[in-house]
């Protein structure tokens, strides 16, 4: 993708979130995306044919450095140096969850917020899938292991926000790696 390109996509992904922290995404238009960052409908179909397509990129772009399995120092947290890897990384997903709440609030409260929950599932699957070892768990399969955790792991994240996300994403993780822990090695 060239500079311009990347630019483009740059601006439409900006108005987007822009636009989710000040209406939800059901009544977010395509005119109102264009309108905002100031491109034509055509580009915008060039790059998302829908809106629904553009959710989805956003959540993949969001997830591909939420879930990284390189930590850089930012803006609110820095766990470059961190050695235990399960809860820094947990703790790392709910940093973003909570620095970018207006916008995931925006996505949740939408008819695609089965969409967001989806990707997120996906990327919670994997994630414990590459880094916890389960216990021998009896004859329960690992697949519905580390489903049901992710599972758990949205559950929390959900009653969180619900809750205004009163407590720090350190404490959250230490509940959830506490209900967890007897699972993984």
């Amino acid at each position: 993708m060239d500079r311009r390109q990347q630019k483009t996509r740059k601006a439409i992904f900006a108005a987007f979130n822009e636009l989710l922290t000040q209406k939800k995404y059901n009544k977010i238009t395509v005119q109102e995306i264009i309108d905002k960052a100031d491109v034509g409908r055509t580009t915008f179909y060039a790059h998302f044919p829908t809106k629904d397509d553009l959710l989805r990129e956003m959540c993949t772009t969001l997830f591909n450095h939420v879930f990284s399995d390189v930590l850089e120092m930012e803006k609110t947290h820095d766990f470059s140096a961190a050695t235990d890897r399960s809860e820094t990384m947990i703790t790392h997903i709910l940093y973003h969850l909570r620095d970018n709440r207006k916008n995931i609030l925006g996505v949740l409260s939408c008819e695609s917020g089965e969409l967001f929950l989806q990707f997120f599932k996906q990327y919670l699957n994997n994630l414990f899938e590459r880094n916890m070892s389960v216990n021998n768990c009896g004859k329960l399969p690992k697949d519905f292991i580390i489903n049901h955790i992710s599972g758990s792991f949205i559950n929390m994240v959900q009653w969180w926000i619900k809750g205004r996300l009163k407590q720090s994403p350190e404490e959250l993780a230490r509940y959830f790696k506490a209900v967890i822990n007897p699972i993984f090695r």
